[in-house]
């Protein structure tokens, strides 16, 4: 992670046709060792000091390091705003990205299954900051692996910024000063917003703080907030999941004897299903912005942004 670099000029468009055609087989789903060489290939000479060059894999992430970098940091999020960061798939100028990086923050506990192959290549992996690592992970009995939702949770987040702080003062020891003032007042963000959650959900009664949402989602929110996370759309952490006739007929008799009144689902989420769902049992359907950021003029530029009208939403929708 101390060493910076760059693409060499020669011969990238060969190498990113060879890429594009390695996509079209399916073969960066599965680590192959011509993988690594084409990493390999990628990393070449020094670049300028600054600023540095950062890779995030989502815009949640990506504003959480760009908050404690400051413009000391150029950060490059792979994850376009708006998708679902359970489906992504790689391009070949995400991989030129991660070859150039100095850094790749990635928010872990399996949410980037897609590019494991890439980020755990000899030439990838050494400039990986997992910022969940230090996350107690949620697990449940009927589903395999860990909830990688951690950001849902303010507090978690609290633990990524030390990550980002550290990781960043390793490559530039220089702005070591400047990332830790950064990242103390985000962190006093981030403890603004858990108390001011915390206010605003007092306001839904006991028997009304169940959540149904598209997919597991909510767990670490509802841990931390008194909620129960009652059920889901699709049964499972990913999206990836595709419920059967009897899940979704389960789910809508849990519904009624819950008399839950709201689902929650991602606006990349499936309408059809959700539709559904909707239309066998008289529930609201609410948005919450999960997995993504919205652009600048959404209501979700930011991830202290997206908190507060996720909850705002929540309250609306669960407080009667």
């Amino acid at each position: 992670m101390s060493k910076r670099a760059a693409v060499a000029p020669g011969g990238l468009w060969g190498t990113m046709n060879r890429v594009l055609k390695f996509l079209r087989r399916g073969e960066l789903m599965r680590p192959r060792p011509l993988l690594s060489a084409l990493v390999g290939f990628l990393v070449a000479t020094p670049v300028a000091a600054s600023p540095l060059t950062v890779v995030a894999t989502t815009s949640i992430v990506g504003d959480v390091v760009a908050a404690i970098g400051g413009d000391r940091v150029s950060v490059r999020v792979l994850f376009p705003i708006g998708t679902d960061p359970h489906a992504f798939e790689p391009t070949p100028r995400d991989l030129v990205a991660l070859a150039q990086a100095e850094v790749v923050f990635a928010s872990g506990a399996g949410l980037e299954e897609t590019l494991a192959p890439i980020l755990t290549s000899p030439e990838v992996q050494a400039k990986v900051v997992d910022l969940s690592a230090e996350v107690p992970l949620r697990t449940l009995e009927d589903e395999e692996g860990v909830d990688p939702h951690v950001w849902l949770d303010p507090t978690n987040v609290i633990l990524w910024t030390r990550r980002i702080e550290r990781a960043l003062s390793a490559v530039d020891p220089a702005g070591a000063e400047e990332y830790a003032a950064r990242a103390e007042a985000y962190r006093s963000a981030l403890h603004d917003l858990d108390l001011w959650i915390q206010d605003q959900v007092a306001a839904i009664p006991a028997d009304r703080r169940c959540l149904v949402v598209d997919h597991r989602a909510l767990g670490y929110f509802a841990a931390r907030y008194g909620f129960v996370e009652a059920g889901a759309i699709v049964p499972g952490f990913s999206t990836l999941a595709e419920p059967s006739a009897r899940d979704l007929a389960a789910l809508a008799d849990q519904l009624r004897a819950l008399s839950v009144p709201a689902v929650f689902v991602a606006p990349t989420f499936s309408p059809t299903l959700a539709q559904r769902l909707a239309a066998d049992t008289g529930v609201r359907i609410a948005v919450l912005y999960l997995g993504t950021l919205t652009g600048p003029d959404g209501p979700a530029p930011t991830y202290l942004a997206m908190m507060r009208e996720n909850v705002r939403r929540i309250v609306e929708a669960l407080a009667g």
